[in-house]
Order: structure tokens, then C-alpha cells, then sequence
């Protein structure tokens, strides 16, 4: 009877580790105990996943909002954990589509010397590079994307010819 009562007594300190465990998050608290709460930058897609549906059905205030929210919990995402490459991209793609090619061009730049095989990275600044008229360096970003055998190589081999894209 005592190592029966023994045993369950080990089997419930360690299912109550075990839970206490599980529900820190792993991330220092951040997520307030629970794995469904979502981060800035996830909150950041979401909206930008919206913008670009909005921007292709023609409604740019609405897509614009979009972007400007984004791009606010990309700042703070990049705050907390600086130096992502995936951050650094949606930044400078937000700050692109609000028309500050300048600074889109920086973040880009800083994702590219953090992971310069970036394939999102390099398609956006491509297109930035097209809507800026610096052609020689949208085809080298071609270039990169070449060996990727990916969707945003067809992307951004239409925009430098010139076509009209379906996707953003």
C-alpha cells in the first residue's frame, strides 16, 4: 500500500511539473501563459495578408491602414527581438507600400546581410529597385533567386519585363 501511494504521489509531482512547464510559453512570460496568444509579427502578417487582398480589389485607404498597422507591430516585434530576417522583410515591404522607398531599402538591406539568400527579401527589393529605375540591380536580385526554383523568381522576372502580376 505505501508504494502504491508512493507511486502516485511521484506520478502527480510530475504531471504538475509538467503542466507548470508547458504553460510558461517558453518565452519568458510574454505570451501570458498560453501558446495561442500571438505575437506582434503575427498580428503584423495577418494584417498584411489583408492589405494585399484589399490593395488587389482596389480599396488603398483600406489597404494603406492595413500597412501602417503592420508596420507599427513590426517595429515592435523588431524591438523585442531584433536582428530577424522574416522581420526585417514585412518592415521593409510595409514601409515600401506606404511609399518610403528609402528606409524599405535599408531594412531590406540589413535582412539581406543577416541571411543574404533571403527569397522574400530579395523579390521585394527587386521590385523596389523597378519601381525606382535601377534595373541593373533588379536583375542581379533575379540572379540570386534564380537557383530557388521558386514562385517570387516568376514574380519578379514579370515585373522587371514590364507585365502586370496578380500577387503582391
Amino acid at each position: 500500500m505505501i508504494k502504491k501511494t508512493l507511486i502516485t504521489f511521484v506520478m502527480c509531482l510530475f504531471l504538475i511539473s509538467n503542466s507548470y512547464s508547458a504553460g510558461s510559453g517558453g518565452d519568458g512570460g510574454d505570451s501570458g501563459g498560453t501558446s495561442k496568444v500571438k505575437t506582434d509579427y503575427d498580428k503584423a502578417v495577418s494584417h498584411i495578408k489583408v492589405a494585399k487582398k484589399q490593395e488587389k480589389k482596389g480599396k488603398l485607404e483600406k489597404a494603406k491602414k492595413r500597412y501602417q498597422k503592420a508596420q507599427k507591430l513590426l517595429l515592435k516585434s523588431n524591438i523585442k527581438s531584433p536582428n530577424k530576417a522574416d522581420t526585417l522583410n514585412y518592415l521593409g515591404f510595409t514601409t515600401r507600400k506606404l511609399g518610403d522607398y528609402q528606409t524599405a531599402e535599408k531594412y531590406y538591406l540589413e535582412g539581406l546581410s543577416l541571411k543574404p539568400n533571403h527569397i522574400g527579401i530579395n523579390e521585394y527589393l527587386g521590385e523596389l529597385y523597378v519601381a525606382t529605375n535601377r534595373h541593373n540591380l533588379a536583375v542581379e536580385r533575379l540572379q540570386i533567386l534564380e537557383s530557388c526554383k521558386c514562385e517570387e523568381y516568376n514574380q519578379l522576372k514579370a515585373i522587371i519585363a514590364g507585365e502586370k502580376v496578380s500577387k503582391y
